[in-house]
């Protein structure tokens, strides 16, 4: 039996034990075999450990873990078809050349903030990040745009970026006024910047990571409050570093709070920083299928993040979906044509002459976006 972060973990690990959620609700079952599925779950009930079953030499499990094993990797090939599409359009390939060049810039802005302590100009962070939403036509094209600007690994500075992007596009679907969007885009900007004050040789670690850097790694919500607490900048910003792990339940961290100690901005955050962790790349996994976020998130998600806020995202991300073709598990392929509000990951789909309602069948699910 190892005692393993999550970072640690890779799809075929045998469960060794019971992982209860902070509020005492089974989450996965001793015995479960790891898939990317139940990773991502880890990540989203912020367990930080598990215990795995040492490698079995019986040949039944063996041939399990090796088809589990497979199967995630089928899974890292999800967007494959969908992807390709994407990335020979010309917009994408501009999109990318302008991302790029802003990530640049703004990788310069923060390491000046960081090493230097220089004074944060709110207006210039401001105009690298809504530029490139100005450069998508609609929000469909820009969540295909993000879905796509994936690598393993993402650099921090990326990451950042496109929280601040989601963070603004949910702050203006919440109908708050346009100051209170840019600080939303801000507080994105910054969340993380605390780990700019963590070792090099831990955030880059291509490995797992162990209980120790595990550790260090949450300092950095500290750290990022602390490089930003004598800068001229709004309470929220300096918030959302500090609190952007911080959960509604108190299952987060670093002080465990309860959502009415959370600050809302925070909380805006806290719904970006997770989409876009989620749909990101791993060592372990290729991005989810939204589908497969979207349902996490409807199902364990009101209780941990503010209700209004993570309906709102839902109802909205899910809907930049319609008329995409996607392939169900049975191997069916069709075209989404109408969302189930009362279950948003789970739509009508038409294959053919058949119209097929995922909501009344359970055993059927989007396995992928085509």
């Amino acid at each position: 039996m190892r005692k393993l972060p999550r970072s640690g973990l890779t799809p075929g690990m045998i469960v060794g034990e019971d992982i209860f959620s902070y509020s005492n609700q089974l989450i996965v079952p001793k015995g479960s075999v790891l898939t990317d599925k139940i990773i991502t779950r880890l990540e989203f009930y912020s367990i930080p450990y598990i215990k795995i079953e040492d490698e079995s030499p019986d040949a039944a499990v063996s041939d399990t873990t090796a088809d589990i094993a497979a199967a995630a990797s089928d899974t890292s090939m999800n967007n494959t078809a969908y992807s390709a599409q994407i990335k020979s359009s010309p917009e994408f390939i501009q999109y990318k050349a302008d991302f790029d060049k802003t990530i640049g810039d703004f990788k310069d802005n923060i390491n000046d903030i960081v090493q230097k302590g220089t004074k944060i100009d709110t207006n210039e962070l401001l105009a690298q990040a809504t530029h490139l939403i100005g450069n998508t036509s609609n929000t469909s094209d820009f969540f295909n745009m993000i879905h796509n600007m994936r690598q393993y690994d993402d650099l921090t500075f990326a990451h950042c970026m496109n929280v601040a992007l989601i963070s603004n596009i949910l702050a203006t679907w919440l109908h708050l006024p346009q100051d209170k969007v840019e600080t939303a885009t801000l507080c994105g900007l910054l969340h993380d910047i605390g780990k700019l004050a963590i070792p090099d040789l831990i955030i880059k670690k291509p490995g797992k990571l162990t209980d120790a850097e595990y550790k260090t790694v949450k300092t950095h919500t500290i750290e990022g409050y602390n490089i930003l607490k004598n800068q001229d900048i709004s309470e929220h910003v300096k918030n959302a570093a500090l609190m952007h792990h911080e959960r509604c339940d108190s299952s987060g961290y670093p002080f465990g709070l309860t959502g009415d100690k959370i600050d809302p901005f925070a909380k805006i955050v806290a719904i970006a920083d997770v989409y876009d962790a989620m749909t990101a790349a791993r060592v372990y996994r290729g991005p989810l299928c939204p589908f497969q976020v979207i349902d996490i998130f409807e199902k364990e998600g009101l209780q941990k993040y503010e209700a209004s806020f993570i309906l709102k995202f839902l109802q909205n991300v899910v809907n930049t979906y319609i008329n995409n073709r996607v392939l169900l598990s049975d191997g069916t392929e069709g075209d989404i044509i109408y969302i189930n509000q009362a279950s948003l990951s789970r739509p009508m789909i038409k294959s053919g002459s058949r119209f097929i309602d995922l909501s009344v069948h359970p055993e059927l699910f989007i396995e992928r976006i085509l």
